[in-house]
């Protein structure tokens, strides 16, 4: 028997709404409450939310914690310097692979959090103990499973969490983007997303997320499930892990090489010497595609430089079009016509410079 999926403290909260549920990397989630589509032009338009209390918060500390990050970490930590202040990074193993991507947040020098993806959290959290105890690190590393987290994404999505919280907003209006503030002891309210909209991620005890979710409910914000989460990261040209990277691949050939910081030599993070010394011969390409269809993660790439295959693809609600992201040989530059295989037949496509959209405008 398989075992039984995962519950989020909402999931009795989108049972009741209706939502149609699936299995998410062992989670049993929300994949829409209705329609999709509108669930998407929501974010754009106005403010929408999504429960993500299936990735991890974790907490790390401990005198030793910037060095064990920075030896952990692509990103270099030492970046942060203001409380709040968060970066983007992945983990990679030995070979470069990525094993997930994550946010990490400093608010000292012995306090900082990592927030992991759900299907790779076990894993994460095995890999950190591991390299702390190979590093002789002295750090603690401490899921956080009694925190929920809720993103509320869109032009008013800000608006509408401070109309549900008034108190929050003196500590969160002047919160520049990928910063955030605990506006409690346990609640941080974060300038961070997913979507390529402004908005907030909220993480809050588990106890008080529904009371939460339904406070925003009432002030206008729509629900919304994992299916628009795809198109609207899609669109943002943001990776989704497992689809547009793995641990077979490298940041540098998954349109992540800016998240690789190589300046400080005596920085030796865990895969940097596969970095340096890999041969890059593939790069990761936003496609539209110029016919009727939808792009598919797996579907052949065929571009004049050879051979590539689509990661991500889908139709976006915005452009009205097919778009993906495929990786293809290094040399293929936005502009280049190529063509994508679907159901047997070549279609043209075009190769664009990525996002797609950005703050609710189409931008490729």
């Amino acid at each position: 028997m398989s075992p039984a999926l995962k519950h989020t403290p909402l999931h009795a909260v989108h049972i009741q709404s209706g939502a149609k549920m699936v299995d998410f990397g062992g989670w049993d989630m929300p994949v829409a409450y209705g329609s999709q589509l509108e669930e998407h032009h929501s974010v754009r338009q106005d403010a929408g939310m999504f429960d993500v209390s299936h990735m991890l918060n974790v907490d790390v500390g401990g005198p030793d914690a910037e060095a064990f990050l920075k030896r952990l970490l692509a990103n270099d930590v030492s970046k942060l310097t203001i409380p709040g202040k968060a970066l983007y990074s992945c983990m990679l193993n030995p070979q470069g692979g990525v094993i997930d991507d994550l946010i990490v947040y400093f608010f000292s020098a012995d306090q900082w959090r990592v927030v992991v993806n759900a299907g790779t959290a076990d894993n994460d959290i095995a890999w950190m103990q591991e390299q702390a105890q190979a590093g002789n690190f002295d750090v603690s590393i401490t899921p956080r499973r009694d925190l929920a987290m809720v993103a509320i994404q869109g032009p008013n999505a800000r608006n509408k969490v401070w109309a549900a919280r008034p108190a929050w907003e003196a500590d969160t209006y002047a919160l520049a983007a990928f910063t955030g503030a605990f506006v409690d002891d346990d609640i941080l309210v974060a300038r961070t997303g997913y979507t390529g909209e402004d908005g907030f991620e909220v993480v809050l005890p588990a106890e008080q997320v529904e009371a939460f979710w339904r406070d925003l409910q009432e002030n206008g914000v729509r629900p919304c499930g994992l299916g628009a989460r795809d198109t609207l990261r899609l669109e943002a040209g943001m990776n989704l892990y497992g689809q547009d990277m793995n641990e077979q691949v490298t940041p540098l050939v998954s349109a992540l090489g800016w998240t690789v910081a190589l300046k400080d030599p005596e920085r030796q993070f865990i895969g940097r010497e596969a970095l340096e010394s890999a041969a890059v011969d593939r790069t990761l390409v936003g496609l539209k595609l110029l016919e009727r269809g939808v792009m598919r993660s797996h579907m052949k790439v065929r571009t004049q430089q050879g051979e590539g295959e689509v990661t991500s693809g889908s139709m976006s609600p915005t452009i009205g079009v097919s778009i993906g992201m495929a990786r293809v040989p290094l040399g293929v530059k936005p502009g280049d016509p190529v063509q994508v295989e679907i159901r047997g037949k070549w279609l043209p496509a075009e190769i664009v410079k990525m996002p797609f959209v950005r703050n609710g405008q189409i931008v490729a």
